[in-house]
């Protein structure tokens, strides 16, 4: 998946010009649907690789998720979600030593402890669903259970979950009946395939190692042991349970899921298509690395960009805060409004989506920081959005001096500062979009569209003057000047600045091309 080809033309115009095909459910004489299609899919992976991606993600690109769990409460990072793994199997790490500075030993105040005082006092649905509504995204969706064992809908397979404990109500059920009534496409993120591999539940001092919180902590087992089949299948169980109760559009798969045997993803994945295809739903599930075979979803980079147009569709969970906390923690740095808006571009450019982590506070509440963050993305969007939903990359990703040194996962910089002369490109019908990720002063040149036969351009790249009908900028509307050398393509911009970040030239050309 990381080393492939940058995308050749023809293929990707082949890509631009075609659309998802819904998951349809042809009917029968009798105008019911038949057995086939009820069930389209089979659990093989030649009949999983025939899932198309659907077409809201395709146009949607920009989506939300939260990491909201019982680590909420102790709140200390690094990455705060893996406190209760840090507290127990490193004794020597900073997180063990405030955890006894704070609680007392770790053999008289577990992990299990902080349930209580995961309150979720203040958690309203709808609230989280219309701000992230209004910061432009377009799918949007909890993490239903991470690595911790703690469920946030109200499982059958285990007590040890919100509707029974702690804030005592079913977040994801309550969440997705507020994302979808927003409009937005519903996501559930399952990291809990990890939970085998998370706790010392062979060490008896502490509470993990005790069979009473087994369905927290994981099942008692030896070290170095495998996930035996009891494990696996209340995994496998409660990802189908959330399957059918809530309804998901989109499940999104941790780590973890590479410890899980073919077989169960095969039937799991072929249940998941099929519940879709029989309610004329499109779905889609990601994962990372080589976790499922290509072709079967989209592969997940965390914290990380392709440096190039690419083949294959991808997938970046990135975080408003700047540290990787994932969920909340308290002093986490944020990440500014322009950052988000630069890597929105860059990895939609690039045939990537983007989805975006928020760690709300143990009382359900949004951190401030955050939420002004999102807001500001969703302004930016309500000036620019025209050159980010509904489209599709262009021939080549972009221009300018700022380069990624590295590709793939983990690759995200937050002190990457793009420059105006950095540009991103992507399409729509007989529009091309050419975002500026800086001011560019009273005018700004741009290398790719150099044009006409003697410009000595790349045959597949440039414009041809007399296929540009008009030029603008979004937010501002007016025609703008502009000239077509062999250096490229001379616009000069606006008299005032129409938004903030990143700035869009609306290139409307007279097809065909």
């Amino acid at each position: 998946m990381k080393n492939l080809r940058p995308i050749p033309v023809f293929a990707l115009i082949l890509l631009c010009a075609s659309g998802a095909v819904l998951i349809g459910r042809p009917a029968s004489p009798d105008g019911q649907a038949s057995p086939s299609a009820r069930q389209p899919f089979a659990p093989t992976w030649e009949s999983l690789s025939k899932i198309p991606t659907p077409q809201w993600l395709r146009d949607g690109k920009f989506g939300i998720y939260t990491h909201w769990g019982v680590y909420a409460v102790p709140a200390v990072g690094p990455n705060g979600t893996w406190y209760s793994h840090n507290i127990y199997m490193n004794p020597n790490s900073p997180e063990r030593a405030y955890h006894e500075a704070t609680y007392g030993p770790l053999e008289k105040f577990g992990y299990k402890d902080f349930i209580p005082m995961f309150t979720g006092a203040k958690f309203d649905a709808g609230e989280w669903a219309d701000l992230f509504r209004r910061a432009g995204a377009r799918f949007a969706g909890p993490v239903a259970e991470h690595h911790d064992g703690f469920s946030m809908w109200n499982t059958a397979y285990s007590d040890w979950n919100a509707a029974k404990m702690g804030p005592k109500r079913d977040i994801v059920g309550e969440l997705s009946v507020a994302i979808k009534k927003a409009g937005l496409k519903f996501v559930t993120a399952f990291h809990h395939a990890e939970n085998w591999y998370f706790f010392p539940v062979w060490d008896k001092r502490y509470d993990c190692g005790d069979p009473r919180y087994s369905g927290l902590y994981g099942p008692i087992h030896e070290k170095g042991a495998q996930p035996d089949k009891a494990f696996l299948d209340r995994w496998a169980a409660k990802v189908r349970e959330v399957v059918d109760r809530y309804r998901p559009d989109f499940l999104w798969f941790d780590f973890g899921l590479g410890f899980v045997p073919e077989t169960y993803k095969k039937e799991l994945l072929a249940h998941f298509f099929n519940a879709a295809a029989a309610e004329g739903r499109e779905v889609v599930v990601s994962y990372k690395d080589h976790d499922l075979p290509v072709g079967v979803g989209i592969n997940d980079l965390e914290l990380g960009q392709e440096r190039e147009l690419t083949y294959h569709e991808w997938i970046t969970d990135s975080s408003v805060d700047n540290q990787g906390a994932w969920g909340y923690v308290r002093g986490a740095g944020f990440k500014t409004t322009e950052n988000l808006v630069h890597n929105l571009m860059d990895r939609i450019s690039k045939n990537g989506y983007l989805l975006l982590n928020v760690g709300p506070k143990p009382d359900g509440t949004i951190p401030d920081e955050a939420r002004q963050i999102l807001l500001g993305l969703g302004r930016w969007l309500e000036v620019n959005g025209e050159a980010v939903y509904g489209t599709r990359p262009w021939v080549v990703a972009g221009e300018g001096p700022t380069k990624l040194e590295a590709e793939g996962a983990f690759n995200e910089k937050d002190d990457l500062r793009y420059k105006a002369q950095d540009i991103r490109f992507t399409a729509k019908g007989d529009v091309l979009y050419a975002t500026a990720l800086g001011w560019p002063g009273e005018r700004i040149l741009i290398k790719s569209l150099a044009g006409g036969p003697d410009a000595g351009r790349n045959f597949w790249n440039g414009l041809y003057p007399s296929e540009i009908v008009s030029v603008s900028m979004l937010g501002d509307g007016r025609p703008l000047k502009w000239e077509m050398t062999k250096e490229g393509m001379t616009i000069e911009t606006p008299p005032t600045r129409p938004c903030a970040y990143a700035y869009v030239f609306k290139i409307v050309r007279r097809p065909p091309f």
